[in-house]
Order: structure tokens, then C-alpha cells, then sequence
């Protein structure tokens, strides 16, 4: 298949190099000047895109999305079709759907967990939305280029499980840090405390399979000085979707709120920039009651 794929960063270029190794012809693009092996680079998005089969992007948010579906929807085949792994605002997914299919393409919002290593090991989960005709366009490709991928509905539905389930994950690494920096000032060793929450009811995918506590539990970023599997300002930008899309279906929620609250305050004004969205457990250690 002929796939054009623009955004070939730190997610886009791993995912795409898996297609290439897969048998595919990759034509890619990217704002940076990136060089990866098997991908043809073409000096702008339309010639990534002409003739492709099917176009992918990798995109940092919502306008940037709908600008490139401007310039590459016009420039792209007939009955081809749209796949958007960015994570976007639920609304400006659903734009470039009823877009594609003003131009007779198909569209498929799905973006991705997992994070760079899944992108590299071909393991992500892909949450998608679109119709059936266009997610069984995308599934093949889905499957060489992650584990698992779950039809969520019509369009925007990959972008509402996306944001309601990292609303879980910010909130919940919040509170498994709290756990921990409690568990310090009462003189509880950090895995004893692993070895009893891990297996009853306080157990959680934070906790089990991404320990924020250096040494406890699975290998994980805090054993790597927190640099990101998962960035803080990722996580911040995700909660904000998350609380952008609750504003507008009128959704009452205060601990996805609040833990918006606390990232936004860990990455602007603390020490979070360019740290693992873990690296809450240092944060919490320094601090008392306020």
C-alpha cells in the first residue's frame, strides 16, 4: 500500500518506520528535518500525499489538524482515506470527518496509548472512531502498527475514549503519588507498600505497571531519573481536552478538574517541564499540608 504519514516525531517516526518494515511504501513529512530509514521524504505535505492510498497524521493538537486537513484533503486520492493518530478536541475531530467526507474520503480519528516504546514495538492501542467502511481501511495498518485497536463508534468517538481515559490516568498517578509520600511519613517501606496495594483493591495500572516510586515494582521511567515514557505537558494537554469536552457535554468532573489544576501548576511554575508525568512522587516527598 502507498501511505502518505505526516508528523514523523517521536511517535509519528517509529510508527511509520514499523509500516516500512511491514512492506509498505511510506511517504512522509514533517516540519522538522528528520531522516529515517525506508522513507521517502518529500519537501511538502501535498507531495506526501498525492496517490496515497491512505494519509496518516501524528499532529500536536486540534488547529494544527484541521490547517493540514486543508492543505492535504484537496491533494489527496479519491475514495482514499484520512487516518488522524493525533491526540484533538473531540470537535475539531469531528470537523475534519464531515470535511473528508464532503470530499468523498474517508476519515478515522484514532489516537493512540502506549506511548514511544509502544511506537517503536509496534504494541500501541489504537481507540478509533469513523464509520465501518473506514476502520476496516485502517485495521490492517492498526494491527502492524500496535496490539489492539477498539472501534469506539462514529467519528470523535476515538477522541472521547482517549480523553476520558487519560482523564483516569492523571488522576490516578496523582493519587498513587499522594499514597506514596503518606506512606513515607508514616514509616512505611515503599515495597511493602507496593507488595499490599499492588495485589487488593488499591491496585491500579499506575501503581502495577508504571510505578512512579524509583526501584519499587516493573522497570519504569522513575527508575531512569523521570525522563518521559509519558511527559508531564502531554498529560497537562490531555486533561485540558478532557475538561474542554466535559464543558461542553455539561459533565460534572471535579477530580478531573483538579488534577488539571495540579499539572498545570507542576509544569508551569514547579519543576515538571520535560519530566515523566511520575515525577508527581518528588513533588509530593517535598511537601507538607498546606
Amino acid at each position: 500500500m502507498k501511505i502518505g504519514f505526516i508528523g514523523l516525531g517521536n511517535m509519528g517516526g517509529p510508527m511509520a518506520i514499523n509500516l516500512v518494515k511491514a512492506g509498505h511504501e511510506v511517504n512522509g513529512f514533517d516540519t522538522a528535518e528528520v531522516s529515517l530509514d525506508g522513507i521517502n521524504m518529500a519537501d511538502s505535505v501535498a507531495g506526501a500525499v498525492k496517490d496515497a492510498e491512505v494519509v496518516i497524521t501524528m499532529l500536536p493538537n486540534g488547529a494544527i489538524l484541521r490547517a493540514v486537513a486543508d492543505q492535504i484533503l484537496p491533494n489527496m486520492a479519491r475514495d482514499a482515506t484520512l487516518i488522524d493518530c493525533s491526540t484533538v478536541d473531540v470537535e475539531s475531530a469531528r470537523a475534519v470527518d464531515v470535511q473528508a467526507s464532503g470530499a468523498d474520503l474517508l476519515f478515522v480519528d484514532a489516537p493512540v496509548s502506549g506511548g514511544i516504546g509502544g511506537a517503536s514495538a509496534g504494541t500501541l492501542t489504537f481507540m478509533a472512531g469513523g464509520s465501518d467502511a473506514a476502520f476496516a481501511v485502517a485495521e490492517p495498518l492498526f494491527e502492524i502498527m500496535g496490539q489492539k485497536a477498539v472501534h469506539c463508534g462514529a467519528a470523535g468517538a476515538g477522541q472521547a475514549a482517549k480523553i476520558c481515559n487519560n482523564m483516569i490516568l492523571g488522576a490516578t498517578m496523582i493519587a498513587t503519588c499522594e499514597a506514596f509520600a503518606l506512606a513515607d511519613k508514616l514509616g512505611l517501606d515503599r515495597d511493602k507498600m507496593f507488595d499490599v496495594v499492588s495485589t487488593s483493591s488499591g491496585y491500579s495500572w499506575t501503581m502495577n505497571a508504571y510505578c512512579p516510586a524509583p526501584g519499587v515494582g516493573p522497570q519504569s521511567p522513575a527508575d531512569n531519573d523521570y525522563q518521559p515514557g509519558f511527559a508531564s505537558e502531554l498529560m497537562l494537554k490531555d486533561l485540558g481536552l478532557s475538561q474542554q469536552a466535559a464543558s461542553s457535554a455539561d459533565a460534572d468532573t471535579p477530580m478531573g478538574q483538579l488534577a488539571l489544576e495540579l499539572y498545570k501548576r507542576f509544569v508551569e511554575d514547579e519543576d515538571g517541564l520535560g519530566k515523566d508525568f511520575s515525577a508527581m512522587l518528588p513533588r509530593f516527598e517535598k511537601r507538607g499540608r498546606e
